[in-house]
């Protein structure tokens, strides 16, 4: 799922300064960063494939600091390109940072709010949000990157809008990746924004990967808490909920819990988790109540029961509406894939806390995480029958 300000288009239509090229990608690189993502953009926006109808980019890259550069496996880079190269760009693009606990060299930063203040277009994938961060370009922005570090990046930088639902999020002259995959989703949108849906369809054919994919992070979230939560007191609150999502109870009563206005605890708790209580909650339901349908033999409506939803009905809206598919569906698509001895019904612990099991997507899809070199990551299926275009949501 993409997220495209209603601010894009005014954003979009800002005019590159004299020097700047539109089809010069500039990538900047950092020591400590993980190969992988580095090599994104390097595959898209590098290689000449105008022979399967893909326009060509002129690709620079370019050192953030002094190099040589470490990367995955002790592997050490050198980039061509120094910050100076970042003049020439129309598109300026980090693929990842190597600490979100580490502030970015201020160079790099200065580097990026001038490539900024002269037109271009400006790009994080996953932690490479965290710097677009630190140069304070996503400042009452909406932005996503990786689940797991989305409530460091709405702690750290409260004047953000965290959306950890989201693969990207574009916001005109500034876009933001989720974790790895979600990378390619954002380079091929560059792509079809730049050249059309007939090239970024030629190029996601060359890659192997869907042009589009539906749904966002949800179904990859997990329902342990994020670590900088565990020493706050709202932790315990948090716990609570996990513990009794069989339960029927509201926002109001986790407020209570907590001895808190329902103000301030929406915002006490949208700043440590990054996403708004009530939406946490319902996710968190939509996680159990999925988790139920792959491993019990209950009906739909006894896992809404189990699951805290009031009805049947409220259940298969929010079911749909994060998952892309019908409760029912989704056990089928799930069923089809899994053995039936697979299956562990667990009655006695329905309403538990625990992490959701890994799974294999359904034979019936493409794999979400198909790249260019061969790595696999677990993750909760994607349902057959899911939406192949996603929908798109205005800024908050």
């Amino acid at each position: 799922m993409s997220h495209d300000s209603a601010a894009a288009p005014e954003a979009a239509a800002r005019k590159l300064s004299g020097r700047r090229r539109k089809e010069i990608v500039a990538v900047l690189l950092f020591s400590g960063g993980p190969i992988f993502e580095s090599s994104i953009p390097l595959s898209v926006f590098g290689i000449d494939r105008q022979d399967a109808g893909v326009p060509r980019y002129r690709l620079l890259v370019c050192a953030g600091e002094e190099g040589p550069l470490r990367t995955t496996g002790g592997l050490e880079l050198t980039a061509p390109q120094g910050l100076e190269a970042i003049s020439r760009a129309g598109t300026v693009v980090v693929p990842a940072w190597r600490s979100i606990t580490s502030p970015p060299p201020e160079e790099a930063l200065d580097a990026l709010r001038r490539a900024h203040e002269e037109g271009a277009r400006i790009v994080g994938l996953c932690t490479g949000a965290f710097v677009l961060a630190a140069a304070g370009l996503l400042d009452g922005r909406p932005a996503t990157t990786h689940w797991m570090y989305a409530p460091t990046l709405a702690k750290r930088y409260p004047s953000v809008h965290v959306d950890p639902r989201e693969l990207f999020v574009d916001d005109g002259d500034v876009l933001t990746s989720a974790g790895t995959a979600a990378g390619i989703d954002l380079c091929l949108h560059i792509v079809r924004t730049d050249h059309g849906n007939e090239a970024a369809g030629a190029l996601a054919r060359r890659l192997v990967v869907p042009p589009r994919r539906s749904g966002g992070q949800e179904r990859y979230l997990d329902r342990s808490l994020p670590e900088e939560i565990g020493a706050d007191p709202l932790a315990e609150v948090v716990a609570w909920a996990l513990e009794h999502l069989h339960e029927q109870f509201d926002v109001e009563t986790l407020a209570a819990r907590a001895y808190m206005s329902r103000r301030t605890f929406d915002r006490r708790f949208r700043s440590l988790t990054g996403s708004a209580p009530l939406q946490w909650l319902i996710t968190q339901r939509v996680l159990q109540a999925q988790r139920l349908l792959e491993t019990s033999d209950y009906s739909v409506d006894e896992v809404a029961g189990r699951c805290g939803f009031r009805s049947p009905v409220a259940l298969r809206g929010h079911f749909r509406r994060q998952l892309g598919s019908s409760p029912a569906a989704y056990r089928a698509a799930y069923r089809a894939r899994r053995p039936q001895g697979d299956r562990q019904p667990d009655p006695d612990t329905a309403g538990a806390s625990r992490p959701l099991p890994p799974s294999d997507p359904p034979a019936a899809l493409p794999p979400e995480n198909a790249v260019p070199f061969q790595t696999r990551r677990t993750a909760t299926p994607m349902p057959a029958g899911a939406a192949s275009v996603p929908g798109q949501r205005s800024a908050p």
